[in-house]
């Protein structure tokens, strides 16, 4: 068995994937691969190094590209935005501790509130924990998981451009060995998809990825990262939340 193989086995990656993966991994060098394999020290590790993989390749729609991991081995999972730390989204003061201190993700979850039409503005054009506190929250979906099955089932796949967090080595030489293999990874999506998929880039990585030739096969959202407030009021982002309505519960999930 080959390095990617091997690595495309171990994340558990979905069989509706594998050949794709293969295929993009053989763009990394194979000592690298090795490496990774045989070294447990850098986050995701290898059992999660292709998690956003799992999910089959039916239906999806939206390709949402993050940065790189989280640096904390309890919240690394693989999955872009999902910090595996954080449980539940709702507290008795409105949101949940952990998803208040994670500013990307409160930002996210904020959006959604005021897509959906569950909460408003206050006088200063902010979305307030007492409007979250005085929402009945009953109706609405209760956990971290909750919402990125949620997205899984709107389409979404959410990998990282540099799915890679190693503590020897600087995050911008990590992001040299990955960036073929995104390249790659994005000309075989297209190329293998009946149905045209859009490319959500949030912050810097959408000048990455828009030079990419391969970006041209996708439509794009463009758009602050949600580590900005004004993320909140981006109006593309309401109108896709608005639509997807990833805060209420799904048949089947």
């Amino acid at each position: 068995m080959t390095s990617a193989a091997a690595l495309v086995d171990r994340a558990g990656a979905h069989r509706d994937w594998r050949e794709i993966l293969q295929q993009a991994l053989d763009s990394l060098p194979a000592q690298y691969l090795d490496s990774l394999l045989n070294d447990d020290s850098w986050l995701p590790g290898a059992e999660n190094l292709l998690a956003a993989f799992r999910r089959d390749r039916a239906g999806l729609r939206y390709l949402l590209i993050g940065e790189s991991p989280y640096p904390r081995r309890e919240s690394a999972n693989g999955i872009a935005f999902y910090d595996a730390a954080v449980k539940a989204l709702w507290s008795d003061g409105g949101l949940s501790k952990a998803v208040n201190r994670a500013t990307s993700l409160r930002n996210i979850v904020k959006t959604a509130l005021l897509a959906e039409g569950l909460v408003q503005h206050d006088a200063n054009g902010k979305i307030t924990q007492e409007a979250i506190t005085g929402l009945d929250k009953s109706g609405l979906i209760q956990s971290l998981p909750e919402l990125f099955g949620n997205l899984e089932q709107a389409g979404f796949l959410m990998l990282n451009a540099t799915p890679v967090l190693h503590p020897l080595r600087k995050p911008a030489v990590e992001a040299r060995y990955w960036r073929g293999f995104l390249e790659q990874l994005l000309a075989l999506i297209a190329h293998n998809s009946s149905t045209r998929i859009t490319l959500l880039l949030w912050g810097k990585i959408a000048s990455l990825v828009e030079a990419m030739p391969a970006s041209s096969a996708y439509d794009k959202l463009v758009c602050e990262h949600p580590y900005n407030i004004s993320f909140i009021d981006n109006p593309d982002m309401l109108r896709l939340f608005a639509r997807l309505k990833i805060l209420q519960p799904q048949p089947g999930y």
